[in-house]
This record gives structure tokens, sequence and C-alpha cells, in this order.
């Protein structure tokens, strides 16, 4: 049985609300909560400030799909990649249009008999496919748009802070009995039998502090990195980011920025040795010496490829230090996850066996992973 064709915008007789309707999807699957009332607000929209014009629709969608600012940006991006920057709406003699994502995928012609349901089917599909083969390029390898997109997706990790036990006994279902509220509570019933209380132990977020290397050789994902710290920092409420290279930089409070670009402008201000050399011993030390109560108990994540220009027994003096201080010792490599590393660099080796986790830090993918441990610690 052939799929009917949708009815047309009311008020614009001939206009496909299909192609609207596509709109929407994608904007839900680009992570707007469009619900099925706004798209019928923005279907009733359109009808009253006219389907045809390309500003009033897309004034239109922005009043009535997007729910606060962390939508707009989206919004931006996905109107454009739908209806082109250039391409004008669909007029009522007009077949309905659609436009790729962006220049990579392929551009393919309807065949004959499929309807227009099927065409917003293929472009999300085609995206979401897009999307799981960025989640595992390389940082390095992506170009400037490839690059926006990547930032638009890590903006879009629901990190999770690790918790840890307290001494303080918190109430519950069920546990242990708190035999002082169960007394409390008999009594404010003049001594008849109340309900029982329990008890267990309580527990907090524990503190997440990024060490990031910044020298020559981590150019390419320093800045990744960074956001990613952004992300988990901001989304958490706790931790210290600090950057190392020929020195230690502490950039936490230029990151407390909401918005990430901002952030990262101003660690990049604050950070004086950007892409220069590594001394990863002395990092160590400096950030112990100084900073050595935020060790304590915390889970610490370092991220470096591990090439050290300083001495190595240093760096496997302090790591122990570390290790022996932190909850969880996290080290991830970039070149960790690709095809014939080998833990070989000197600095590597020194640090091996005193980190809990060795884990990759080259991709989207890996970074979600790397979320996932902090998380778990």
């Amino acid at each position: 049985m052939q799929r009917q064709r949708s009815a047309g915008i009311p008020g614009e007789p001939g206009i496909p609300t299909a192609i609207f309707l596509g709109f929407t999807r994608a904007l839900r699957a680009a992570g707007v909560q469009v619900t099925q009332d706004r798209a019928h607000g923005f279907l009733q929209a359109t009808a009253i400030v006219g389907a045809g014009d390309p500003t009033a629709t897309y004034t239109a969608g922005r009043a009535t799909l997007c729910a606060g600012p962390d939508d707009l940006r989206r919004y931006d991006q996905v109107f454009e990649a739908w209806f082109g920057s250039t391409a004008t709406l669909p007029g009522p003699q007009g077949p309905p249009r659609t436009v790729s994502v962006t220049s990579t995928l392929p551009e393919t012609e309807p065949q004959e008999g499929e309807g227009e349901g099927e065409e917003t089917d293929d472009l999300i599909r085609a995206r979401a496919s897009e999307i799981e083969t960025l989640r595992h390029r390389d940082v390095a390898d992506l170009d400037p748009a490839e690059q926006e997109r990547l930032a638009t997706l890590i903006a879009r990790l629901r990190p999770r802070a690790p918790r840890r036990r307290t001494p303080r006994q918190d109430p519950w279902r069920r546990g242990r009995v708190d035999a002082h509220r169960t007394l409390r509570a008999s009594l404010r019933h003049l001594g008849e039998p109340a309900g029982i209380h329990y008890r267990r132990r309580g527990d907090r977020p524990r503190r997440v502090v990024w060490l990031i290397d910044v020298s020559g050789s981590m150019s390419s994902y320093a800045d990744v990195l960074l956001r990613v710290a952004h992300r988990v920092s901001s989304t958490t409420g706790s931790g210290a980011v600090f950057t190392m290279g020929t020195r230690l930089t502490n950039v936490t409070r230029a990151l407390r920025h909401r918005d990430p670009d901002r952030a990262l402008v101003a660690a990049g201000e604050t950070v004086p040795d950007w892409s220069g050399g590594t001394r990863l011993g002395d990092n160590l030390q400096a950030f112990l010496r100084r900073h050595q109560g935020l060790a304590r108990g915390a889970v610490v994540v370092i991220a470096s490829d591990g090439w050290e220009r300083g001495d190595t027994a240093l760096l496997e003096e302090q790591a122990a230090r570390l290790h022996r201080l932190a909850h969880r010792v996290v080290w991830a490599n970039p070149h960790r996850g690709k095809v014939g590393y080998e833990p070989l660099q000197r600095g590597i080796v020194a640090v091996l066996p005193h980190v809990d986790d060795f884990v990759a830090g080259h991709s989207l993918a890996t970074y979600e992973d790397l979320v996932e441990v902090i998380a778990r610690a």
C-alpha cells in the first residue's frame, strides 16, 4: 500500500508538512528537546507568518522549538543544514527539497515511488552515520568544520562525578536501624510504637584533578582535552585543572566560564608555555609541593603522551608519591588506542607501575570511555 502524501500547511495549500516535520525530527536527533506540542506550535506559526518565507520560518522556529540558550546554536546548525544557507523554502508549486547535512554526505536523487518520509529517514540515518564515524576519528586529523562539530558533541557529554563514602550517617529506606530517630518518633507519639527509621553511610562527590600536557608533541590534542576537562568540571561541580609543559600552570579559574569557547580562550591566555617542551617530573613535583591537598583522596587524570625531557628517575619518584596520595590515578595517552602502539617512551615506562588506569585519548569515543572510567573510580 502506498504511503499517503502529507497534508499541507494550514493556510499554505500545496506545501507539504513532511519537510517541516522532518526538520523537527532532525532537531530532536541533534539534542534539542522538541516535544509534540512545540512541533505543532511551529506548524501553526509558519502558517501565520508564511511558510514560503525563509526568514519568517527561521524566526518562528527559534521562538517555538528552542527552550533555552543552549538550543539556539544547535537550531542554527540544523536549520542551515536542512534548508541550506542560500536555498529558499519550498513554494506551493515546487517539489520538496532536502539538503545534505554536510558536503561529505552522498547526494542521492529520490527514486520513483519513494515518499517524503523516506527521504527524511535517509537523511537522519546519514547524519547518525556521520556522527558515528566522527566519534572514532583521531582529533588530530580533523578539519576546522569537523572540530566544530566535535565541540558540539563534547558539550553533549553527561559526565558523572565519582562518589566517596563519608562517616556521616544519612536517613535511608533500609539499612541499619537509626535508634535515635526511631526513639524520638516514638516519643512524639507519647510512647506508642511508631515507624522504624533506618540509616546508611552517606556519600559525597569525589574531587577530580586534571594534569594536561600542553607541550609541542601534544599540541594537536591539548585543546580538545581541555574542553573535555571543562565539561567534566562544570558538570560535576568539583575539581581542578592544571597544564604541564616547561612549568605547571593552574587554569582552574580560567575554565570557570560556562561557555567552553570563552573558557579555552581564557586558558590559552593563562598558559605561558603552550607547545613548548615537557618536564613531567618537575611538574608533578611542583604540583605535589604546592597542591598536595588537592591530590589527597582525589581522582587524578594525567593526559600526556609520556615524552619526558627531564629526569625519568624524578618522574617515577613523583608518580609513586602521587599514587600513594590519590584515590586513583588515570593516565590518558593519545597514542594508546592506535594500531601498533607500544608503551616504550621513557616517561610511560617510568610511571606505568604507579597508574591504575592506562587509557586511550585520541577520539570522542575514547573521551566517552575516559568519562566513564572517572565516574566508576
